[in-house]
């Protein structure tokens, strides 16, 4: 994307840019979470899909802000896309229901390429793709950061005007809860509201005989939200097609949008909403 960095002709400097292009967006959320392992990018990928199915398709952007291991393009089949860049910018692929999406697999000469890059590179990649992407009018914009605290969500935190928030994912165990609490911290010492708790992975719905088994222990999301004093969101119950899909490129919301797990995710977008708009 090093071409795109000549946007700034008419004398604006790179964040008199970003945050000319980000006014245009109504509400900005991180997706965050602790540590890996916790389904952080499977969340994001659906709670977008989630809001454009309830009231905001072709109004929903997707940013994968995971440098070294972008997912969301493969979990929404969007693999062989790539971005298209003009003279003032780039714009983003269009994925499923009119999501736009970015994603540094769109700017890799090869899925296998890694990227191989220090502090200073990453966050000016990240500096890059916030200001050189184009994403129009959008009701909601949701970015997945990679898991932790380091150079790449410190940088997307600093850099965006008017961050809404951000919601933290976490599962059950006891080890997962332990690093929620470093995401709090981390986002209140920024200024960044916590939006709220997400629990995924939250229980087994049998979909012969609809009974719910605690694959891990259940409710630690929840109490570990009432120890920090921030909203808890909701859980998502564990179900495989999630997984199966997302490995598909399918979506897994439109093609089950009566199961448990589709209905936590509009419950939790609900709440969401409630919380941006007060």
């Amino acid at each position: 994307m090093q071409e795109t960095t000549k946007a700034p002709q008419s004398g604006l400097d790179e964040q008199d840019v970003l945050n000319s292009r980000m006014k245009k967006i109504k509400h900005k959320i991180a997706v965050i979470s602790g540590k890996g392992g916790v389904g952080k990018t499977v969340t994001a990928v659906n709670l977008a899909i989630a809001f454009a199915m309830h009231g905001h398709e072709n109004k929903v952007g997707l940013l994968d802000a995971d440098l070294h291991g972008p997912c969301v393009p493969i979990m929404l089949g969007m693999e062989d896309q790539k971005l298209k860049v003009g003279p003032i910018g780039a714009l983003p692929a269009k994925g499923p229901l009119g999501l736009k999406v970015a994603s540094m697999t769109f700017v890799l000469q090869g899925k296998e390429v890694p990227v191989i890059w220090r502090g200073p590179l990453k966050m000016r990649a990240i500096q890059q793709f916030l200001t050189d992407v184009i994403w129009g009018e959008l009701d909601f914009l949701l970015i997945d950061l990679p898991p932790g605290t380091g150079d790449e969500p410190l940088s997307v935190l600093k850099l965006l005007p008017d961050m809404d928030g951000v919601v933290i994912v976490t599962i059950p165990s006891e080890v997962s809860q332990t690093v929620v609490g470093k995401s709090i911290t981390f986002s209140r010492q920024l200024n960044v509201p916590v939006i709220g708790i997400v629990e995924n992975m939250s229980g087994f719905v049998c979909p012969d005989c609809g009974k719910e088994t605690n694959i891990f222990k259940k409710g630690g999301g929840e109490k570990v939200a009432k120890e920090y004093g921030v909203p808890f969101l909701g859980s998502i119950p564990l179900d495989p097609r999630i997984c199966n899909d997302s490995d598909e490129g399918v979506s897994f919301l439109a093609a089950n949008p009566s199961s448990p797990a589709a209905q936590a995710f509009k419950g939790i977008v609900d709440e969401i909403k409630r919380f941006v708009n007060e």
